[in-house]
């Protein structure tokens, strides 16, 4: 669900609309919250209604119920909280940064770059090593920092998966250190990407980290079984040489892109208001394809015409370290 960011204007009427997209699929962890990860209306009791008429009312029952923490969405080319360009803004200093801090792991990366591109490497190499230097208690001149802290360096935070706060909820997503200010990127859904007509089915089968875009897009964030291995298989595809398309380490418990959580973040609940929203953001053609090593996300389906889809989730308010990251699984669209 995607909180709102002013009061919602929509009242229970037979002209409401419905609550449909951007969802996650049905999982047994969110009928502990009060509601499914399914893009269909559902009533109180978590159940498809079986007529028109039980159908209107729990509409209308939900809409009331939940207004408060519902977003708004007049339409769907409208569903941004910040716009596409902090977004990439953001995602391109965090990977710049991860980058350099591999360095001495990218010299078959960088024989293949332009030199216009090592010459820039090498001049934030030298601003980098100068920050090191202040650090050399802790760290060698050259170490490896590890990720997390590369993230706190670069954003001011840092966030990491835990036992949820929620019982009975799994894991969970935590700011670790620092400070979320609102409207930062502060973790991504990661996973293949699935168009509207490309196979799911098998992937679906007891998984509840499949995320429903606007458009129908779906996003697979299960990082075992089935979705683990094709998963794995997309990724090999698409690698030219040493040029990775994608990131894989979120399938384990070393992870490269440190914001590569999303999938875990709960949803909210009658005390534990939604603090983080879904926002979809398509790779624009002219990202760096050094950096696409750290993307979390890859399509299921070889396809050059179609930009990549990511959703990156951002903080509607300031959070505080030790706060658990909570989102909302609905978003009413008119």
């Amino acid at each position: 669900m995607r909180p709102c960011r002013t009061e919602c204007p929509l009242q229970p009427c037979d002209s409401c609309v419905g609550v449909r997209e951007s969802t996650r699929m049905t999982g047994e962890k969110n009928k502990q919250h009060g509601a499914h990860r399914t893009g269909k209306t559902v009533s109180a009791e978590g159940q498809v209604p079986k007529n028109r008429e039980t159908k209107e009312f729990s509409q209308c029952f939900i809409r009331r119920r939940l207004c408060r923490t519902l977003r708004y969405v007049p339409e769907e080319s409208k569903d941004k909280v910040i716009s596409d360009e902090d977004v990439l803004g953001t995602l391109l200093k965090v990977f710049q940064a991860l980058f350099l801090n591999d360095f001495s792991k990218q010299s078959d990366i960088l024989a293949v770059l332009p030199e216009p591109v090592k010459s820039k490497y090498q001049d934030l190499l030298g601003v980098q090593h100068q920050r090191v230097k202040l650090l050399e208690n802790r760290h060698q001149q050259q170490n490896i920092f590890q990720p997390e802290e590369i993230l706190y360096t670069t954003l001011g935070f840092s966030v990491a998966r835990a036992s949820s706060s929620l019982i009975s909820a799994g894991k969970g997503v935590f700011v670790t250190k620092g400070l979320v200010p609102k409207g930062a990127v502060v973790s991504m859904y990661p996973g293949t990407v699935y168009q509207k007509y490309e196979p799911i089915f098998f992937q679906s089968i007891g998984n509840a980290f499949i995320f429903r875009c606007l458009d129908g897009v779906l996003i697979d964030g299960n990082d075992k079984g089935i979705s683990k291995a094709v998963y794995k298989s997309c990724n090999g595809r698409d690698r030219l040489g040493p040029l990775k398309m994608s990131d894989s380490t979120w399938l384990t418990s070393e992870i490269n892109n440190p914001l590569a959580v999303g999938q875990y973040v709960n949803n909210c609940s009658n005390d534990r208001a939604a603090n983080v929203c879904y926002q979809e953001f398509d790779v624009p053609a002219v990202f760096p394809i050094e950096l696409k090593q750290y993307l979390p996300n890859i399509t299921y389906s070889y396809d050059k015409q179609s930009p990549l889809r990511c959703v990156v989730l951002v903080a509607l308010r300031d959070i505080k370290q030790g706060e658990e990251l909570f989102s909302n699984y609905y978003t009413i669209v008119s």
